[in-house]
């Protein structure tokens, strides 16, 4: 049983939730606007303020997709409502991040500099101040696309376990390791 997929969403003042027949579900709020199309027989249903998920039977696909769907519609009230950010800072001598409209420059000790053009959904800034690493800040309604991107950023510098150098989001922990030790 699908516990996540029998919860109602509660749906934010100023926020609109249409279904259309083709099972498309339309999310209007201050922040944006997204849709998602459903799949598996799952049908949605707003009314009282509330949005229910339903689903046609018991079959283990069709209770997977109950729960996907539910959450996938929750995160897109949460992000045309009050938006998601998230934080990435850059470790290591040198590294640097520069943000002009949507294209992102990255100083990561590599011999060139990389050029990351971002979605016209996600905004962008990149702050550097004296004696701190440089933090980008990523802001979107979509939470899946800026999973994707902050990814993707992180990819081009993982943090790596013995000096911790890297591209890591802020307030993660990364385990080190020892180095080489001394013979005896």
């Amino acid at each position: 049983m699908s516990r996540i997929g029998k919860l109602p969403i509660s749906i934010p003042a100023g926020v609109t939730v249409t279904v259309s027949p083709e099972n498309v579900v339309t999310v209007k709020g201050p922040k944006g606007e997204l849709s998602q199309q459903l799949n598996g027989g799952i049908t949605v249903s707003v009314e009282n303020g509330t949005i229910e998920v339903a689903r046609p039977n018991d079959e283990k696909q069709v209770k997977a997709y109950h729960g996907l769907y539910r959450a996938l519609i929750n995160n897109m009230v949460v992000g045309v409502s009050e938006g998601y950010t998230i934080k990435q800072e850059l470790v290591g001598v040198g590294y640097r991040a520069n943000a002009e409209g949507q294209v992102l420059e990255l100083g990561l000790g590599y011999s060139h500099s990389i050029y990351l053009e971002l979605p016209k959904e996600i905004k962008v800034t990149a702050v550097t101040e004296k004696r701190a690493n440089p933090i980008i800040t990523l802001e979107s309604c979509d939470k899946q696309l800026i999973g994707m991107v902050a990814a993707k950023i992180r990819s081009f510098r993982k943090p790596e376990p013995y000096k911790g150098k890297g591209i890591r989001f802020v307030g993660e922990i990364v385990r080190r390791k020892a180095g080489k030790s001394a013979k005896v």
